[in-house]
């Protein structure tokens, strides 16, 4: 299959990248590593639900095109935004996942609604490829920014940052805005979007999941000192800081923190697998639609 392929030639490409770029330490490399790495996995997921198109309206210019503008749309909404609308506090992490999601469902509008099929397995095609594009490039910022340490630069540090998120792009904004675009398309016709209660609730259920996991960290840290808390830590929690576990906690940190990202990303796997099975047999008639006008409209981009 392409995707395999894909896949392949790219890791192989990406791993020759690393081993020259430790060996001769050439700075030139450094944006080959960064990109190689951080679209590798997106890339790959986006091909490989390509192939599974529901109609011919979803082509590779439509794919290319929702994957680099709605990801760099996505990127450069949600920092201004976050920007703006954010503060430093307990519920910061719920104004990302709303702001985030937002973000990347407002681009998959813009970039699709010319439409003429909008089958619900298109829409999480094409939702997939905005969230996945949104990953490469939030990916290869948190790369280059890993890069740079208070030493020097860390190549280490490079590499490591995409190894972890390339492990775990299938788990989180393609997944997530793949729900959200199959159910925006699961009753939305050529010239409207469709408005549901079960889109606004898929809206907050993963915005709540995407809080979650951004948050998970934290959560791990406070799971931590539930079970094995020192009073100095407690201390440090009342005065409104996260304390950092112990040489002793850490282990237990690691196992909470993995486990609760373990279940997010069940959760959402399973969400879009009931969605899948839905659309190869829902009707198209929900009891309640307010519909959304998209088009005609004039230019595309």
């Amino acid at each position: 299959m392409t995707w395999r392929r894909m896949f392949l030639a790219g890791l192989v490409l990406w791993l020759l990248t690393v081993g020259v770029t430790y060996l001769t330490g050439n700075p030139i490399l450094l944006p080959t590593l960064v990109l190689l790495g951080s679209f590798l996995v997106p890339v790959t997921f986006v091909a490989w639900a390509f192939e599974r198109r529901d109609s011919g309206e979803i082509t590779a210019e439509l794919v290319f095109r929702t994957f680099v503008v709605g990801g760099v749309l996505g990127v450069l909404g949600a920092s201004v935004l976050e920007a703006y609308l954010l503060n430093p506090s307990v519920w910061m992490y719920v104004g990302v996942g709303l702001i985030e999601e937002a973000v990347k469902l407002g681009a998959l509008a813009l970039l699709t609604r010319h439409l003429a099929v909008k089958s619900m397995r298109d829409g999480m095609i094409l939702g997939a490829s905005v969230g996945f594009g949104f990953s490469a490039f939030e990916s290869a910022g948190y790369a280059l920014t890993s890069l740079f340490t208070s030493s020097g630069l860390s190549l280490s540090n490079l590499v490591t940052t995409e190894l972890l998120r390339g492990l775990l792009a299938p788990v989180g904004h393609g997944l997530w805005t793949a729900i959200l675009g199959g159910t925006l398309f699961a009753w939305s016709t050529r010239h409207h979007f469709a408005l549901t209660w079960r889109l606004l609730f898929a809206f907050l259920g993963v915005s709540l999941l995407h809080a979650l996991w951004d948050s998970m960290s934290m959560i791990a840290v406070l799971v931590t000192l539930a079970l094995t808390g020192e009073p100095w830590q407690y201390e440090v929690l009342l005065r409104g800081a996260v304390p950092e576990p112990t040489p002793a906690q850490v282990t237990a940190y690691t196992v909470a923190n993995w486990l609760g990202l373990a279940l997010i990303s069940a959760v959402g796997l399973l969400w879009l697998w009931s969605l899948v099975r839905r659309s190869r047999r829902e009707t198209r008639t929900p009891s309640r639609v307010y519909r959304v006008r998209t088009g005609p409209l004039a230019g595309s981009i």
